[in-house]
């Protein structure tokens, strides 16, 4: 199975900015063990600027595009040394891509982003994707992480993406403020009823929100990749939907 996984913010930090050391740990080992199942498996990690934000002893996430680009600049050396490190524990080798939207947009530079993509694979390593928000503004305004792990599924054909975020999945109301809200664990079509329950992000790191992980969703469904969003306060979550069971929201084509 061909695996791509995204790695929110919120899971990777605590709302310091700083590492959340004993869930990435974790994260890296089940990672490294699904690979060890034969699986294909490609990470899609935010994380630069949150991580940044908190070596760099700032108080909040900039909101200037000078020192969101320096948050990323620090924050990415960061982030690839712990996956390097980690994931090296397991003897598996990480390769890092950074992309902005015309690695996807133009069609030449996109054939080059999937064929070294797809050597990256056969080689065996696990690619690291993340946007390159040191250079590409457009990305960090309106970019988002949850789109380009979508991008990055239909690209190379995954059979899943897994969104890992700070709720357990889509629900018909906002759970922070309905407490009679109710998890709905599948969805074959994201029309405008869907959309409506899309609510705001919540995090004081990261940039997305439902509304990006549903229009993740509509680019999965087009292309017959299924996807789930899942809390990623529990790692393990990914050995049940490896074993197809419903964990979080699954957006499929297929009838369940």
């Amino acid at each position: 199975m061909r695996i791509v996984i995204k790695i929110g913010t919120s899971t990777l930090a605590h709302s310091s900015g700083h590492l959340n050391i004993r869930r990435v740990e974790e994260l890296c080992k089940v990672i490294s063990d699904i690979k060890n199942a034969g699986n294909q498996v490609i990470v899609v990690s935010s994380g630069a600027i949150g991580m940044g934000t908190g070596k760099l002893g700032l108080q909040e996430r900039p909101k200037d595009i000078p020192t969101k680009q320096a948050a990323a600049a620090v924050g990415q050396c960061e982030l690839m040394y712990i996956y390097d490190k980690l994931f090296g524990e397991y003897n598996h080798i990480v390769a890092q891509l950074l992309i902005t939207s015309e690695d996807v947009e133009n069609d030449v530079r996109h054939t080059n982003f999937s064929n070294t993509l797809a050597r990256l694979m056969e080689l065996g390593t696990i690619p690291i994707i993340n946007e390159n928000d040191t250079v590409a503004t457009k990305e960090i305004v309106i970019g988002d992480n949850d789109t380009l792990a979508a991008i990055v599924a239909q690209s190379v054909k995954a059979d899943k993406l897994v969104l890992l975020s700070d709720i357990d999945g889509l629900y018909t109301a906002d759970p922070h403020l309905d407490p009679s809200a109710t998890l709905i664990p599948c969805i074959n079509k994201v029309d405008d009823a869907i959309l409506s329950l899309a609510g705001v992000s919540n995090s004081n790191l990261g940039t997305g929100g439902m509304v990006t992980k549903l229009e993740a969703a509509k680019i999965c469904l087009s292309c017959g990749c299924d996807m789930i969003i899942t809390n990623g306060d529990n790692p393990n979550n990914l050995y049940a939907i490896m074993d197809g069971k419903s964990i979080g929201t699954t957006f499929t084509e297929k009838k369940v």
